[in-house]
């Protein structure tokens, strides 16, 4: 079942309607649904497909070949170039008979790895033969850097070939609930959390199992899907993945300075900013700092962008032992359903923030938001350190935000205390959003009855939106 990716599908269908050539760029994270998006796309229309390999030049030239050549015509004679120019001049010829074809290569950067020339190659024949004909190019790949640098890059011999690019990003909660269709709207947060929104691993849930059953078979058995996933994409992306390891759980278990990452991992600091550099390129962690201080600031934090990784170093990881001697199920039930709430904190807050950007709320913002994102600083009148989960500002106009993912009901003294912090900022017009997991006390209800600047939103209401 094809879910989601709507906005990605109906662009890369405009320009299949173009009828003259094209050149897509695709890629991001392991998992996260783009070659089920280029199959989509592909379905019903002339094309060939070929995933990379990891290997040889002569694999992929091998491979490559079959795939061109899958449709029987040989009338070249041949069934197997013996270069890359060979297979590439035979690409020319379909571009000249003037066929509309599809040519997509997965992991191109496994591609590119074994013969280092074929961007060259590809952009030569883009100039000489195939930017005048209705061939549809598309590379995608995973390794991010590698095609933010090599493909799209300035130094690439690619570079301003591509007539679209598009980075695959995880669901949104919004998007993921439609395949947790058979679980409570609070079980679907839960759910979307610990797998991070990335689709395959979504589509590993079972509607059969309830919600606990889900989490455990998948993480909390040895032979779950997601046991050792973590493990298994680091070893793909990092030469020596285990100091990276001790790093990610670091910040898992709560330490976000340098210095706290440094002290808790037993490295040197800058060490540990160079390998934090390389996690921040596979955005699996994240530099954060207040929204309202420039990128450079000294006051940057680290945080783990992936929730996924952050439930998986935070109790899979420390408990392995445990769970490969099968008491899974026991760790679950007493060390991480009594913290799924805390855990969840963070993940409301994502929730959060996608919501306020859904088209239909975000029309009725009090003004439109651009750069979002959390703030933390000193209150000099209380001589105490301050947060304020969600922050946006706009020349003299400002948007504070509380999140609270709890059982009971969010009282009036939370709307004191959000109002109090925004008084240590001189914006002119202040606008105040708090969201609730399990709604409002009346007391609070009542407050936005004096207050148009004030909105009180439940989840069960931030459901309704959609």
């Amino acid at each position: 079942m094809f879910v989601g990716r709507e906005r990605e599908l109906k662009k890369l269908n405009l320009m299949y309607q173009s009828n003259q050539f094209e050149f897509a760029v695709l890629y991001g994270r392991r998992r996260v649904g783009k070659t089920t998006l280029i199959r989509e796309f592909m379905k019903e229309k002339p094309g060939v497909y070929y995933i990379s390999v990891e290997g040889t030049k002569r694999e992929n030239i091998s491979g490559l070949s079959k795939a061109l050549l899958s449709n029987g015509d040989l009338k070249h004679g041949i069934a197997e170039f013996h270069d890359f120019e060979a297979l590439l001049s035979y690409i020319d010829s379909i571009a000249l008979s003037g066929e509309r074809m599809v040519i997509a290569i997965d992991e191109y950067p496994y591609l590119a790895v074994s013969y280092p020339a074929i961007s060259s190659l590809i952009q030569s024949h883009i100039d000489r033969c195939w930017k005048d004909s209705r061939l549809f190019l598309i590379l995608c790949g995973s390794s991010m850097s590698f095609m933010e640098e090599q493909v799209l890059g300035y130094k690439s011999p690619l570079y301003g070939r591509r007539t679209a690019q598009f980075k695959i990003h995880p669901f949104t909660f919004f998007e993921a609930r439609r395949m947790l269709a058979n679980f409570e709207p609070e079980q679907q947060a839960v759910l979307y959390g610990v797998t991070g929104g990335i689709p395959e691993y979504l589509s590993r849930i079972n509607q059969q199992l309830d919600m606990d059953e889900n989490i455990v078979q998948l993480f909390f058995d040895e032979s779950g899907r997601l046991f050792e996933e973590p493990i298994n994409l680091m070893k793909q992306e990092l030469r020596e993945p285990m100091t990276y390891h001790s790093i990610i759980s670091a910040i898992a278990s709560g330490a976000s300075k340098l210095n706290e990452i440094a002290t808790k991992t037993g490295l040197e600091t800058s060490g540990c900013s160079n390998q934090l550099s390389s996690l921040i390129a596979l955005e699996i962690v994240c530099r954060e700092t207040p929204i309202t201080e420039p990128d450079k600031s000294r006051k940057t934090l680290y945080k783990l962008t992936d929730s996924m990784y952050l439930f998986w170093y935070r109790f899979v990881r420390p408990n392995s032992s445990s769970i490969i001697r099968g008491v899974g199920q026991q760790i679950y039930d007493t060390v991480v359903r009594p913290q799924l709430s805390d855990f969840m904190g963070a993940v409301f807050e994502e929730i959060c923030k996608q919501y306020l950007f859904l088209p239909q709320v975000y029309s009725k913002l009090p003004f439109p938001i651009g750069e979002i994102g959390r703030w933390w600083g000193n209150n000099p009148k209380l001589r105490c350190q301050e947060e304020i989960d969600i922050m946006s500002v706009m020349g003299k106009k400002a948007l504070f935000c509380e999140c609270k993912w709890r059982n009971e009901k969010v009282d009036l003294s939370v709307v004191d205390t959000l109002q109090e912090r925004s008084e240590l900022f001189s914006y002119h017009d202040k606008y105040y959003c708090i969201f609730s997991k399990s709604g409002f006390s009346n007391e609070a209800l009542s407050a936005t009855e004096d207050d148009d600047n004030l909105a009180l939103i439940d989840f069960d209401s931030m459901l309704k939106v959609e």
